[in-house]
C-alpha cells in the first residue's frame, strides 16, 4: 500500500500542474458527450450511495457507462463490460455451465467462477436496485439502459452480502412523458440477426407506460465434425446415462434469445410517486466448449482408485491409474489379464441393480475379443483438434433459460429534506442445460443440470438531510428469502461415475444498514456507515453415484453390476456399506449424508471514509470498508462421507483506498484515479478432489494495486477514453489440505503461497478514441476505435498449465452515419479484428484424464441501422 499511496501522491500532483497532453495518456470512465454543448464532457448521475449525485462526487471507484457509450462500442451483455474496465474479469460462462448467460464475475481480484446454488458470488449483480441472486442469468442483456455502474471493493453498508469485490449496477430508462419509439436491426457474421425496440407512451397526464424488446438469432462458431474412424459408432449414445435432457447440435456458441420489458409509472408532481416493473427472458443460447488436454494416465491419488493397498484393482497400492487409465484397461486386457488385477467388477456391467434404467453392457476385452464390430476407441489425444472452432462432440449441447421478475418502487416525499423509498421484488429463474465437455464421441465427460430459484425482496430506505444539507443520510432494512433447487447430473470416463445429484437449498436474511455524510467545512467531509447482517441456511443433499464404483472397487460386486452393501467387507470384518462409509441404508449408492442441514452466518460490515474538496470538482478521498460473502456446503461428491455434510464458512475482506477524482481544463479533461490494498481472509477455493469439485476455507490473499481512468476532448469532436489497471493478487496462506490438493504435478502450477488468485490479470489497459466529423448535408460520421490488452490470467484454482489465458490484444472497430434530422443511424464494424483467441474459462479433472476450456468468440463483422422518432 506504501508504494501505491506513493503513486497515487504523484499522480494528484500531475493532475493539478502537468499540462494537458501529458494527462490524456491515462484513463477513465467511458462516456460520449451528451449535452448540447459537445465540446464539453457530460456529468454522469449515478445512485452508488442510494441517491442522485455526480459520479464525480462519490467517494468511491465507480466505472460509470452511459446508454450512448455501450451502444456505440455494440456492447451488449455484462461481459462485455469487461474490456473497458480496470481490474475487473468478467466473462460469459463457467467451467461446464454450457450457458453464456452464466456470469462469471471477479473486481480486484475477488469473485466467484461456479453457478452452483451451494455456492454465492463475490460480486453482486443489480436490476434496478434488486439483487440477483445467482449467476445463472446474471449476464444480463443490456435491453434499454439508462446507464451502467460498476463499483470496486467491498460494498457492504449499501449492498450487503456477497458484494465482497464489488457490486454491478444496472438502471433501465424510466418511461418519458412524450411518445417516442426507438430501435435497430442487425445482421453479421454466422448469420446473425437481432432486432430491438423500445416505445413509451403516455397514457395520461399523470401515467405512462414503457414497453422495450430484444430478439437475437446467430448461428454457432465452433462445428461439430465428425470423427474418422468407425469405432465412433460403437460407444453407447449419451442418452444412455442419466441426465437433464438429450439435446445434441451439430454447432456451439449460437445465440437464440428473446427478452421483453415493460415499465408503468405514476407520478402527478405531489409527495408520491409509484413504479412498476416487470422482465421476461428466454434464452436458448450456448457456450462453445473444446478439449484441450487428454491424459489417460496421470500419476498420484486420484478419484480414489490410485496407491490404496487392498482394494480389487489395487491390490500393492502401486499403480496410479485412473478412471481414464482404468477405461483403457477394461477394454484393452484380456479376461485373464482382468483377473489378475480382480477387476472383473470394474469392467463388467456399468451401473446396478439400484437403478437398472442406466445398466450398460460390459467393455471388458471388447478390443481383444477377436470381434472388430464392437471395438470401442481408446482415450488418448486423439480426439484435441487444437482449433478452437471444430470438435468431435456429439453428445449434450442446449441450454434453455427463462428468467422473469417483477418489481415494485415506492417513492414517499415525507417532507421537503426526507424521502421514504420501499422496493417490492419477485423474481424466478428456471434453468435446464447440457453439455459435452469431452470434445469426443465417447462420453467421458456428459453434464447437464436443472435449476430452480425464486426469490423475494423487500428494501426501505429513509434518505434526507440536515444542517443546510452539510448532513446527508441514508438509513435502510432490507428483507431477501431465496429457494430452490440444483440437479446434477454427471457421466464420467463411460459410465464408471455416474452422478444424480438433486439438491435444495432455502434462505432467509435480513439487514439493517445506514450511512452518514459530514460536510462542516468546504474542505473536509467525513463519511461514517454500516451494515448488520443476519442469515439463515438449509441445505440438503441427494448426490448419488449410479455405478456404485467404490462397491466395484472393493470387492463388493460381482460383473454382472449387482452390489452387496450388506456383504463382508474385504478389510475388515463390517459390512461393505459400512466399511465404504455410506450415509443412507435405504439407498446403497446415496454418498451425501440424509436429512436437512442448518447454518446461521451473521456480520457487520462498517465504512469509514474521509473526503477533501481542495477546489471545484477535485475531490481526494479515503476509505476503509470490510465487506463479506456467504458459506455454504459442497454439494458435488462422488464418494460418501459418512455423516458428515462438509462444509465451509464465510470470507471476509477488509480494505484501505485511496483515490482522486478531477474534472479539469473546462471540462475537457476527466481524470480519476485509485489505490487499494485488501486483506482478504477464509477464501472458499474450488479445488478438484479426484471428480468432486470441493468447496473450502483453504486460503487467505493480500490483494493490492491501482486503476486510473480517463476521458478527455482535446478539441472539438475528438474524444478518447481510456483505462489502466494494475493488481497483485497472491495467496499469503494455503490451507495443508488445499495444498496438497492443489500442488504442483506435470499438469498443474499448484495453489501455492506467493501465487497469483486466479482471474485476475497483472495489467490491463483499453484506450477508445472517438472522433465525430459534421458533414455538409447535417449530418456526421462518427469513427470509434478500442483496443484492450489485457495481461496472462490463470482461469483455474489450481493454476492448470493448458488452462493458462495468455496475453491478448484486441481490436474493435466502427464506423457511424447519422442522418442530419437525426432518427436513423447506420453503423458497419467488426470486433476482434485481429482474431486473438484464448480461453476465457475450462476446467481440469485429471481423474478422468480431461482438460476442457472455452474459448473467446472470433473474428466478427456486423452492420446497425437504427431509428427513433
Amino acid at each position: 500500500m506504501r508504494h501505491s499511496a506513493k503513486a497515487l501522491l504523484l499522480l494528484s500532483a500531475a493532475i493539478v500542474g502537468a499540462p494537458a497532453f501529458a494527462q490524456s495518456t491515462t484513463a477513465s470512465p467511458a462516456q460520449a458527450p451528451t449535452t448540447a454543448d459537445e465540446s464539453r464532457l457530460a456529468d454522469i448521475v449515478v445512485t452508488a450511495q442510494k441517491r442522485a449525485q455526480n459520479v464525480q462526487d462519490v467517494p468511491i471507484a465507480i466505472s460509470a457507462f452511459t446508454a450512448e457509450a455501450l451502444q456505440e462500442r455494440a456492447v451488449q451483455n455484462v461481459s462485455q463490460l469487461s474490456a473497458l474496465t480496470p481490474n475487473v474479469n468478467l466473462d460469459a460462462g463457467t467451467p461446464f455451465s454450457a450457458s453464456t448467460s452464466v456470469l462469471a464475475a471477479y473486481i480486484r481480484g475477488i469473485g466467484s467462477d461456479d453457478f452452483a446454488f451451494n455456492i454465492d458470488p463475490g460480486v453482486g449483480v443489480y436490476l434496478d436496485g434488486v439483487y440477483l441472486a445467482r449467476t445463472v442469468g446474471a449476464n444480463q442483456d443490456l435491453l434499454d439502459v439508462e446507464r451502467i455502474e460498476i463499483l470496486k471493493g467491498p460494498q457492504g453498508t449499501f449492498f450487503g452480502r456477497n458484494t465482497i469485490g464489488g457490486a454491478i449496477s444496472i438502471v433501465t430508462r424510466d418511461p418519458s412523458d412524450t411518445f417516442k419509439v426507438r430501435g435497430d436491426f442487425t445482421t453479421g457474421q454466422y448469420n446473425l440477426f437481432q432486432g430491438r425496440g423500445s416505445a413509451d407512451i403516455p397514457i395520461t397526464e399523470n401515467l405512462r407506460s414503457s414497453i422495450t424488446f430484444n430478439v437475437k438469432r446467430q448461428d454457432g462458431f465452433l462445428k461439430r465434425i465428425p470423427f474418422p474412424d468407425q469405432r465412433a459408432n460403437n460407444a453407447p449414445s449419451f442418452n444412455s446415462f442419466s441426465a437433464a435432457g438429450y439435446n445434441s447440435a451439430t454447432d456451439e456458441g449460437a445465440a437464440n434469445t428473446a427478452s421483453v420489458r415493460g415499465k408503468l409509472k405514476w407520478d402527478n408532481g405531489g409527495p408520491i410517486s409509484v413504479l412498476l416493473a416487470g422482465d421476461y427472458t428466454k434464452d436458448r443460447s450456448t457456450s462453445a466448449n473444446s478439449v484441450i488436454g487428454i491424459f489417460p494416465n496421470v500419476p498420484g491419488n486420484f478419484a480414489g482408485t490410485a496407491n490404496l493397498p487392498g482394494t480389487a484393482f489395487d491390490p500393492t497400492g502401486t499403480t496410479g491409474f485412473t478412471f481414464a487409465g482404468l477405461y483403457n484397461f477394461c477394454i484393452g486386457s484380456t479376461s485373464a489379464q482382468i483377473a489378475a488385477r480382480n477387476a472383473q467388477a470394474l469392467c463388467g456391467v456399468s451401473g446396478t441393480q439400484v437403478n437398472p434404467r442406466f445398466q450398460l453392457p460390459s467393455i471388458a476385452s471388447v478390443n481383444v475379443d477377436g470381434n472388430p464390430a464392437n471395438d470401442r476407441l481408446p482415450w488418448d489425444s486423439r480426439f484435441v483438434t487444437n482449433d478452437p472452432n471444430r470438435s468431435y462432440s456429439t453428445g449434450n449441447s442446449y441450454s434453455d433459460l427463462q428468467a422473469w421478475g417483477l418489481a415494485g418502487t415506492l417513492n414517499f416525499r415525507l417532507g421537503p429534506n426526507i424521502d421514504l423509498k420501499s422496493i417490492t421484488a419477485y423474481r424466478e429463474v428456471n434453468w435446464n442445460a447440457g453439455l459435452d465437455a469431452d470434445g469426443s464421441p465417447l462420453n467421458f465427460s456428459q453434464l447437464s443440470f436443472t435449476l430452480n430459484q425464486y426469490q423475494i425482496s423487500q428494501e426501505l430506505q429513509l434518505l434526507g438531510n440536515l444542517f443546510d444539507k452539510k448532513l446527508n443520510y441514508v438509513l435502510g432494512a432490507y428483507y431477501f428469502k431465496e429457494g430452490g433447487n440444483l440437479h446434477d447430473y454427471v457421466t464420467f470416463a463411460e459410465g464408471q461415475v455416474q452422478v444424480d445429484g438433486p439438491n435444495r437449498l432455502d434462505t432467509e436474511n435480513y439487514a439493517f444498514f445506514g450511512q452518514i455524510d459530514y460536510q462542516p467545512i468546504d474542505l473536509i467531509s467525513v463519511s461514517v456507515g454500516g451494515r448488520y447482517t443476519n442469515e439463515k441456511k438449509t441445505f440438503e443433499g441427494g448426490q448419488q453415484e449410479l455405478n456404485g464404483f467404490n462397491y466395484k472397487l472393493f470387492g463388493c460386486s460381482n460383473a454382472n453390476g449387482v452390489i452387496t452393501p450388506n456383504g463382508p467387507f474385504p478389510l475388515a470384518p463390517i459390512t461393505c456399506f459400512q466399511g465404504l462409509d455410506f450415509p443412507d441404508p435405504t439407498n446403497p449408492v446415496r454418498v451425501y449424508v440424509p436429512g436437512v442441514n442448518r447454518k446461521s452466518f451473521s456480520n457487520f460490515s462498517p465504512k469509514i471514509g474521509i473526503q477533501l474538496h481542495p477546489a471545484d470538482r477535485l475531490l481526494v478521498y479515503a476509505s476503509w470498508s470490510k465487506g463479506y460473502k456467504t458459506g455454504g456446503w459442497t454439494t458435488r461428491l462422488t464418494n460418501p462421507q459418512g455423516n458428515v455434510a462438509p462444509d465451509f464458512n464465510e470470507e471476509k475482506a477488509t480494505t484501505w483506498e485511496v483515490g482522486v477524482k478531477s474534472t479539469l481544463l473546462d471540462r475537457r479533461l476527466q481524470l480519476n484515479a485509485a489505490a487499494f490494498t485488501t486483506d482478504y481472509k477464509d477464501i472458499q477455493l474450488n479445488i478438484q478432489i479426484g471428480t468432486s469439485p470441493t468447496i473450502a476455507n483453504a486460503g487467505n490473499a493480500r490483494i493490492r494495486g491501482f486503476e486510473v481512468e480517463v476521458v478527455a476532448e482535446p478539441v472539438d469532436g475528438f474524444s478518447i477514453n481510456a483505462s489502466l489497471g494494475y493488481i497483485d493478487a497472491v495467496y499469503t496462506s494455503v490451507s495443508a489440505a488445499a495444498a496438497a490438493v492443489g500442488g504442483a504435478n506435470a499438469f498443474q502450477a499448484g495453489t501455492l503461497v506467493g501465487q497469483s488468485l486466479p482471474k485476475t490479470p497483472k495489467f490491463k489497459l483499453n484506450i477508445s478514441p472517438r472522433y465525430k466529423l459534421g458533414l455538409g448535408n447535417g449530418g456526421a460520421l462518427v469513427l470509434l476505435g478500442d483496443f484492450t490488452h489485457t495481461s496472462s490470467v490463470w482461469n483455474d484454482t489450481q493454476r492448470t498449465l493448458l488452462l493458462l489465458r495468455a496475453p491478448s490484444d484486441v481490436f474493435n472497430a466502427n464506423v457511424t452515419y447519422e442522418h442530419p434530422g437525426d432518427n436513423w443511424t447506420l453503423t458497419v464494424g467488426a470486433t476482434n479484428l485481429t482474431d486473438a483467441r484464448y480461453l476465457t474459462s475450462g476446467g481440469s479433472n485429471l481423474a478422468d484424464g480431461i482438460i476442457f476450456g472455452t474459448y473467446n468468440r472470433p473474428r466478427e463483422w456486423y452492420a446497425r441501422v437504427g431509428f427513433k422518432f
